[in-house]
């Protein structure tokens, strides 16, 4: 979570990006900051030379244009010089903050298929959840980032948006953190690209289209958003309905019910 002079340089970065420009030259900005991210990660002298507030913005932005300026293209090189100008709070800031519009405006290169790119994230994001082999071989850091991209995409291929590979592939060799965390900051950060909210529900039974639909429309009304609504079966709930948004958890599941029981009996 950025704070103080970073959180504010992040929402003007935000509001330059715009949407001008076609789906592809999206796509390419997003590829663009997220090489620039990579080198700034392992580059600790250029993070602190990039962040120094006691050097005047233009010299750190003339820097930044020295550095990249021929390696990407002049929306991604603009974007990064204007990013150096400004003040942050800590030098690892720059980086997250140019990672969290590399996700945004993949997320935009999908055009109207820019939801299915956070369904196809949190389908990802469940599926190595609950296939243990798979998390462990692609969170094996003996083997290269490359190798494990490339186990995921052949599982993913033909299946998934560009924008989706694009951002898996960029959790597997992020690291930092767990590849779960990571899709899980992704996913948020793809909703707040699409001004909605995501939402997870835990159920013991499948929620029909129209039931889903329901359930979106009094969670929206209720937190004054739009919600992504993601749904996980667990039978374990028995009943009912376990929903996480944001910070707060709404436990109605008969489990939890019987667990409450439990520990007025034993009490």
């Amino acid at each position: 979570m950025l704070r103080g002079a970073s959180a504010e340089a992040l929402r003007e970065l935000t509001g330059s990006l715009g949407s001008s420009g076609t789906l592809e030259d999206q796509a390419r900005l997003g590829r663009d900051l997220f090489g620039v991210v990579e080198v700034l990660r392992g580059d600790a002298a250029l993070r602190r030379a990039l962040t120094d507030n006691s050097v005047e913005g233009e010299s750190k932005s003339g820097l930044a244009t020295a550095v990249f300026g021929s390696k990407v293209a002049d929306k991604a090189a603009a974007l990064v010089a204007d990013a150096a100008s400004r003040r942050w709070t800590s030098a690892a800031d720059l980086a997250d903050a140019l990672e969290r519009l590399a996700v945004v405006v993949t997320v935009r290169s999908a055009g109207a298929k820019g939801r299915q790119v956070g369904d196809q994230l949190f389908a990802v994001r469940r599926m190595v959840d609950t296939a243990p082999e798979l998390r462990s071989a692609l969170s094996d850091q003996t083997r290269s980032a490359q190798d494990r991209i490339g186990l995921l995409t052949v599982l993913l291929s033909g299946q998934v948006e560009d924008a989706t590979g694009t951002l898996v592939s960029q959790a597997i060799s992020r690291g930092r953190g767990s590849l779960d965390s990571t899709l899980d900051e992704f996913l948020e950060v793809a909703a707040e690209a699409l001004d909605e909210t995501v939402v997870t529900v835990h159920t013991a039974r499948e929620l029909n289209e129209t039931d889903q639909q329901r359930l979106a429309e009094a969670l929206g009304k209720q937190y004054s958003t739009t919600v992504q609504l993601h749904v996980v079966i667990d039978p374990e709930l028995i009943g009912g309905l376990r929903v996480e948004i944001g910070d707060d958890v709404i436990d109605g599941t008969v489990a939890s019910r019987l667990d409450d029981a439990r520990r007025k009996v034993a009490g």
